[in-house]
């Protein structure tokens, strides 16, 4: 499992710094958080996968988070026969891509799936044989959304000597019981997964989060992930402008993840205020409140490892 940090900036993008994007990239798929403006240029310019893209999530309806909607739809829509395409996001998203696409004239030569927030937060936004997507709302002036991505659990560790023991030969048979089928032995007996495998082993969990005073809703979506993605929109001493304007500070976005129990934090959705150094102290004003925390930088790739 692969993050990519399209951008890492808030509000408009800059020379320096594109707007905060998220592609998670695993087992041939690509799960994209956020499209402002102009994200099309990284996810070329970085190889993400156009054919790969199966879910992009948004996060809410501010230029900053869906502007880059059109130019990606209609990116994609330069590929021979590209798949189905799901659209996450708040009450509104439909009415957005239906209007835009009948404004410009777009070509698209794919289905397009919209999905709107249901107002539940325990139902889950999406789910393939791959991961579950959940959501939540956030503290912002409009409703926005927060996203938590969960790998579904793996089968437990397969026991050679149980397998042995119960009488299956090495061979097929024991791939089939470590890939959750029962078998059937030659002498008329059955044996079941569960007989050799251990626990299930749960897969990575990655949470992405902008725009957003502290809220309740923060802490299912941080709750022990292996990594955060949340915005650091500003320093302490800016703690005015982030109560006013719905967003966090990088101290409160750390405390945030550490009481969750997040194991790894990286900020995005910087403000443009902050220039390279800026944005760098900002990181080293948070990591006091977070043991692994780091400030994104555009481009930054993240292997995920497994759990265990």
């Amino acid at each position: 499992m692969q993050c990519i940090v399209l951008g890492s900036g808030g509000m408009m993008p800059m020379p320096q710094r594109r707007l905060t994007s998220l592609a998670l990239r695993h087992a041939g798929r690509v799960y994209l958080f956020d499209c402002g403006e102009g994200t099309q240029l990284p996810y070329k310019e970085l190889h993400v996968g156009l054919r790969a893209l199966t879910v992009v999530a948004t996060t809410h309806l501010h230029a900053d988070h869906v502007l880059g909607l059109p130019g990606l739809l209609m990116l994609r829509a330069q590929m021979p026969d590209p798949p189905p395409l799901t659209l996450l996001g708040v009450p509104g998203l439909r009415r957005f891509i239906e209007h835009v696409r009948a404004d410009l004239g777009m070509f698209i030569n794919y289905p397009i799936q919209v999905i709107e927030w249901s107002g539940d937060p325990q139902a889950p936004a999406y789910r393939d044989d791959q991961v579950t997507i959940y959501w939540q709302p956030l503290d912002h002036r409009v409703l926005c959304l927060g996203y938590r991505l969960e790998e579904h659990e793996r089968p437990g560790r397969f026991d050679p000597a149980a397998a042995a023991r119960l009488g299956v030969p090495c061979g097929p048979l024991w791939g089939q019981l470590q890939h959750g089928s029962e078998v059937l032995l030659s002498g008329g007996a059955i044996v079941r997964p569960e007989q050799v495998l251990g626990l299930p082993r749960r897969g990575r969990h990655v949470a992405f989060i902008t725009d957003t005073a502290p809220c309740a809703g923060l802490q299912p979506l941080l709750r022990a992930v292996d990594l955060a993605f949340i915005e650091g929109m500003f320093a302490a001493a800016e703690q005015a402008d982030a109560d006013e304007k719905r967003h966090l500070t990088a101290i409160q976005a750390a405390q945030a993840a550490r009481r969750a129990e997040a194991r790894r934090v990286i900020l995005v959705h910087l403000s443009p205020r902050y220039d390279a150094a800026a944005a760098q102290a900002l990181g080293v004003e948070a990591a006091a409140h977070h043991p692994l925390l780091e400030v994104a930088r555009d481009g930054l790739l993240v292997e995920l490892p497994l759990p265990d």
